[in-house]
């Protein structure tokens, strides 16, 4: 017998998030794609003592993953209640992309570049849980294999140029607090190759077809003080 989710929890997006009995939830991806890869990755990653829900099925074709359900407040949500603490709430995003980019990536995660690295692609704010057991990394649809410094550019790059549903604080480009979280999140990995990197993740993202032409104009400023720091190292 086949059982139906139960009310809808959160909605992105990609996807769609379902209560799905004690201590569960069904992610549902919207277009019917398939996201078994997901799941696959997820596990790779919890295997790797990372992190990430715990995967207890895989189902309708592989279009539908019941995992573990997170209790506790999304980052940006805390950051959103507790704004003085900005800082230290990206000083640990940064702990998060440590001690991913220490696990080499399987064989069978898609390359984007010559790196060996397990990358999350979209690991920002929104996608961090902090439960009471520590912060978990959700959405794994864009895990790659990659330079770590990928990894940390495309997070400054969503740190700072497309709007960040459900924030008020970090919608606007270049607001103060968006600026100081993408600041002092970056202050780790500042350094020639992070601007190159940096440069290349910023002008792919203005290309998104998705963004208003305030978010690919932020996109171009940052790609273009990249370069300007290039050419001064």
């Amino acid at each position: 017998m086949t059982i139906e989710p139960g009310p809808l929890l959160a909605s992105g997006r990609d996807g769609d998030i379902f209560e799905f009995g004690p201590g569960l939830v069904l992610r549902r991806a919207k277009s019917g794609r398939v996201i078994e890869g997901e799941a696959r990755v997820i596990a790779y990653a919890r295997e790797h003592g990372y992190p990430a829900p715990e995967i207890h099925e895989v189902r309708a074709g592989g279009t539908e993953i019941v995992m573990q359900r997170l209790e506790g407040p999304m980052m940006m949500d805390a950051m959103l209640r507790r704004p003085w603490q900005m800082g230290r709430y990206a000083r640990l995003l940064a702990d998060l992309h440590d001690r991913l980019h220490v696990i080499p990536a399987p064989d069978w995660l898609r390359p984007v570049d010559d790196g060996d690295r397990l990358v999350h692609g979209d690991l920002h704010p929104m996608n961090v849980m902090l439960t009471a057991s520590g912060p978990v990394v959700i959405d794994w649809t864009n895990a790659v294999r990659a330079d770590a410094l990928t990894d940390v550019a495309l997070t400054i790059v969503l740190l700072t140029c497309p709007r960040m549903p459900g924030s008020s604080i970090v919608n606007v480009a270049a607001t103060p607090a968006r600026a100081h979280l993408a600041r002092v999140f970056a202050a780790r990995y500042k350094g020639r190759a992070l601007d190159e990197r940096l440069d290349f993740a910023a002008r792919m993202k203005a290309l998104d077809a998705n963004l208003t032409a305030e978010e690919v104009a932020a996109c171009e400023r940052l790609a273009a003080r990249a370069r300007k720091r290039l050419t001064r190292s």
